[in-house]
């Protein structure tokens, strides 16, 4: 059975734009095991030497947030804003903290960390409001309550940050990363890697991750 460790936060464009693709991906591959990783972002992206969004350029984040997401919204066929969204600044621990108390619960993470990353980036909507994530968890058939007390708590905050901690020590670039029984792939836009990896393992190649552990 193949494992696919997914790293990502509860905010990434790029999460969003091939989410529904991974899960078709595992479902066309029986037996893959998807284990959600949230992450704070920023600490991987910087540790891996690349710049904070303050310190880039305009010229590249009006393309991130711009015409690639555009067209990848397009190729995806998913509906996205037309701006960086309103709240993308806002603290991530509690959305990241909601997909893992789902995962732990054993409810259907794949579903709610979508509808977190939808409402952030179809609806411009504040993932880290309470009140939201309350309508998005009750909207699915979950108790929210459970969940955002979960969400809170010490191991929730644990376990974010040994993922977050984890991401850093195999040099991840940033999120989405999907590492496929130890080998990792960095970008949405590596999908069709990934679903060749779990049909057939790519040949070692002179690159080797960092040791994890």
């Amino acid at each position: 059975m193949a494992r696919i460790d997914y790293f990502y936060s509860a905010h990434s464009a790029y999460a969003y734009l091939g989410a529904q693709e991974l899960y078709r991906i595992c479902a066309t591959h029986p037996g893959t095991e998807l284990v959600h990783r949230p992450i704070l972002l920023s600490p991987v992206v910087e540790a891996a030497g690349g710049l904070t969004f303050a310190e880039r350029s305009k010229a590249h984040v009006d393309y991130f947030f711009g015409r690639e997401i555009e067209r990848w919204a397009e190729w995806r066929g998913v509906p996205v804003i037309d701006h960086r969204p309103t709240y993308h600044d806002n603290p991530l621990d509690l959305p990241n903290g909601v997909i893992i108390a789902a995962q732990r619960a054993g409810l259907d993470v794949n579903a709610l960390s979508f509808a977190i990353l939808q409402a952030h980036w179809r609806d411009d909507a504040d993932i880290a409001d309470p009140g939201l994530l309350n309508h998005l968890i009750a909207g699915l058939g979950m108790e929210p309550e459970p969940l955002l007390t979960a969400a809170r708590s010490e191991p929730a905050l644990a376990e974010q940050a040994a993922n977050t901690q984890e991401a850093i020590d195999r040099a991840l670039f940033g999120s989405p990363s999907y590492v496929v029984d130890g080998d990792p792939f960095y970008g949405q836009d590596r999908l069709d890697l990934v679903a060749r990896a779990l049909m057939r393992p790519f040949r070692p190649g002179t690159w080797r991750n960092p040791p994890v552990g």
